[in-house]
């Protein structure tokens, strides 16, 4: 693992800025990913998002900044922002002029002032090594208000155009995920997890690690193979559950999916009375256990005590 001191100014992180809701935030001549598009979108509140500025205005230091070294689409180097997220954002949308501290615009100061915030000096580490060697460094410097998910580190370890266009379908608020399978997922798709459970799913299907099914695929120009195979999830379970239930919600389906998926023995009618019959026998315990239960014959599914 090479990791290296980096200093660069706010006024040289501003350069080329762009800050778009669907396309992600970019910086330092369009060379920075600050938030790549679909992934956590900002969460800093005003009151830390001013303290921030006030910080740079007295000449105090920001805490430290992780990058990561990416290639980018046309082959050259460049950066993507693992911990320093918001504080980039927020001194960005600062000199921006989209926000006032104090009762002050950035247009509003005097030139002296402002060139004292376009010259204040952000420190950085940058991390380039080994996919392995990225992510124990990542889990190293997660630690903070804003802790990255785990799904999250391994985006920025595997950073490529397969990675970009899964956050499509897994990672934004009101993503296709979120549309077509809400109903049977936990957790926030700007926060991965979506996305996380779906490479679960398709990496379980092959056997492999999260990390080595993204590891293979970290190069390929899409990830409709794992859109494709995530509704495939889905469609097999409305068809053979169709009447949805809040005890669906958070079951590992995929990995019914990969064992049971082609079975020609699921009849969704008998599943559906079984369904009702255990629901109101009082001796099920675990309500959600029902569907394991139906699916793999094992009892303690529904009667953990057994």
């Amino acid at each position: 693992m090479e990791i290296t001191e980096f200093k660069v100014t706010i006024g040289e992180v501003y350069e080329g800025y762009f800050n778009d809701a669907e396309e992600g935030v970019v910086g330092y001549g369009e060379r920075l990913d600050i938030r790549p598009r679909y992934q956590r979108e900002f969460i800093y509140d005003d009151k830390k998002r001013n303290e921030v500025i006030r910080t740079v205005r007295k000449n105090l230091p920001l805490n430290v900044m992780y990058w990561c070294k990416v290639k980018q689409e046309d082959g050259s180097d460049g950066f993507e922002v693992l911990d320093g997220q918001q504080r980039t954002i927020s001194v960005c949308e600062y000199v921006d002029g989209s926000f006032s501290v104090d009762d002050k615009y950035f247009y509003n100061l005097p030139t002296d002032q402002q060139e004292q915030i376009l010259n204040y000096p952000l420190f950085v580490y940058v991390c380039d090594g080994t996919d392995s060697e990225k992510l124990e460094w990542f889990k190293i410097i997660n630690i903070g208000a804003e802790r990255l998910t785990d799904q999250e580190l391994r985006n920025a370890v595997y950073a490529g155009s397969w990675v970009s266009d899964a956050k499509r379908y897994f990672s934004k608020t009101g993503c296709a995920a979120s549309i077509l399978g809400g109903d049977y997922l936990t957790g926030a798709s700007i926060r991965q997890e979506y996305l996380e459970t779906a490479i679960l799913w398709a990496a379980s299907a092959e056997n492999k690690s999260i990390e080595a099914y993204m590891a293979e695929h970290q190069n390929d120009p899409t990830a409709v193979q794992l859109w494709n195979y995530f509704r495939s999830v889905i469609d097999w379970v409305q068809a053979i559950f169709p009447q949805k239930r809040k005890e669906m919600k958070g079951l590992p389906w995929g990995l019914f999916f990969n064992e049971h998926g082609r079975r020609t023995d699921l009849d969704p009618n008998s599943l559906e009375l079984e369904i009702q019959r255990l629901m109101g026998d009082e001796d099920v315990t675990k309500k959600s256990g029902i569907y394991e239960y139906l699916l793999t014959g094992v009892e303690k599914a529904v009667y953990p005590g057994i």
